[in-house]
């Protein structure tokens, strides 16, 4: 990367009502560390976020659940009880004594899922595909361990309205603990994803059939949610003909132009966009470009944060030739808490630890060295 010239990715950039002082994003990151039972952020979690923080930077927050049965990921934070909002808010008082802003991810993961993680209760989905949970490599977190998910059920019609309360409510949850703004996940094959992608949605009702059909439960989210906080402090993460979760649509250019197209009547914050290259934590495809961010930047009018695989120098190019106004960084984050500067300096970057990803104490969490060389303090 050429440090003779400033660089794009430290100028300012408006997204809805934040206004930032750099363009590299904390991508919302799975990590477990939330306290058990009762999915509470905790002590680990406050330094995890406030050591990641930056002046006038952005951090989105690790997928959060929304309700009881949106749970799907053991050891991973909720938006539903008080305790959980009170947990946030020591995790947002930090971030924020160092000028950072953060955006909540909430989060329903659908038929990803294990009954052991919902005291019980059966996963639900768009529809029924039992060669989704008989498939071994389809495997959740759950108390006992790795497992393959459970056998799901089809959500009712009835039930539904219920489902968009939850983020509603959830939505209201993130507003009480200080969070900026929202982002909902709509990618990598979780609920709402399962709506919108024929390869998981057969239903023959209003939300299934037609790419307008598929995309309704997803719209009305959004409609819930900018209820609470304005479209202004609401962002959406999609994952265009992302392969995570066994996902898959017959024609996702079509469906996909649609589903921008339409959130542009809401005055996002801004769109949250996963290269297809990545499949979860694994590029597939090296030196493939932003090619989703390509498209729907001449569909979407509002501000796109791209993610999924970039490095510094390609993230440069990315915001520099205007495919997208901020990148989303997830593995360099987890093993380099001080990234933007990094960046910034063209100091080497920490490799990360992929065997941490998703334990449950410090290590490959809050021991990652600064440029200082001290480990997180």
């Amino acid at each position: 990367m050429d440090t003779k010239k400033a660089l794009k990715l430290f100028t300012p950039v408006q997204l809805g009502s934040l206004h930032l002082k750099h363009r590299v994003v904390m991508a919302p990151l799975t990590r477990s560390r939330a306290e058990q039972p009762g999915g509470i952020p905790g002590d680990m979690m406050v330094q995890y976020y406030s050591d990641r923080a930056s002046d006038g930077g952005l951090i989105v927050g690790e997928a959060t659940n929304i309700s009881l049965s949106a749970r799907g990921w053991y050891g991973a934070p909720g938006l539903y009880t008080n305790q959980q909002i009170e947990g946030w808010k020591k995790v947002l008082d930090a971030v924020h004594a160092k000028g950072g802003r953060m955006f909540g991810q909430l989060w329903h993961t659908g038929r990803s899922s294990h009954s052991d993680n919902q005291d019980g209760n059966t996963p639900v989905s768009a529809s029924v595909d039992p060669s989704y949970w008989e498939d071994p490599d389809h495997l959740v977190s759950a108390p006992g361990g790795w497992v393959q998910s459970s056998p799901h059920r089809a959500l009712d019609i009835s039930e539904i309205p219920g489902i968009v309360e939850d983020y509603r409510k959830a939505a209201a949850g993130a507003k009480a603990a200080g969070f900026d703004g929202v982002e909902l996940h709509a990618a990598n094959g979780y609920l709402l994803d399962q709506f919108l992608q024929d390869g998981s949605n057969k239903r023959t009702d209003p939300y299934g059939g037609s790419i307008e059909n598929r995309s309704r439960l997803l719209l009305e989210v959004v409609e819930a949610v900018t209820s609470v906080w304005g479209g202004n402090r609401v962002a959406v993460r999609i994952g265009p003909s992302g392969s995570w979760n066994y996902m898959r649509d017959s024609d996702p250019a079509a469906l996909f132009t649609y589903v921008a197209e339409q959130l542009n009547r809401f005055g996002l914050a801004y769109l949250h966009i996963i290269e297809p290259r990545v499949k979860g934590s694994v590029i597939l495809h090296e030196g493939q470009g932003p090619i989703a961010s390509e498209q729907l930047r001449k569909v979407f009018k509002g501000k796109i944060i791209a993610a999924g695989g970039f490095e510094p120098d390609t993230a440069e190019t990315t915001v520099e030739n205007g495919v997208a106004d901020a990148v989303a960084f997830g593995r360099h984050f987890v093993a380099n808490p001080d990234l933007p500067l990094r960046i910034k300096e063209s100091v080497a970057l920490t490799p990360y630890d992929r065997d941490t990803f998703w334990t449950f104490d410090s290590a490959g969490y809050n021991d990652y060295p600064f440029v200082n060389g001290l480990a997180s303090r």
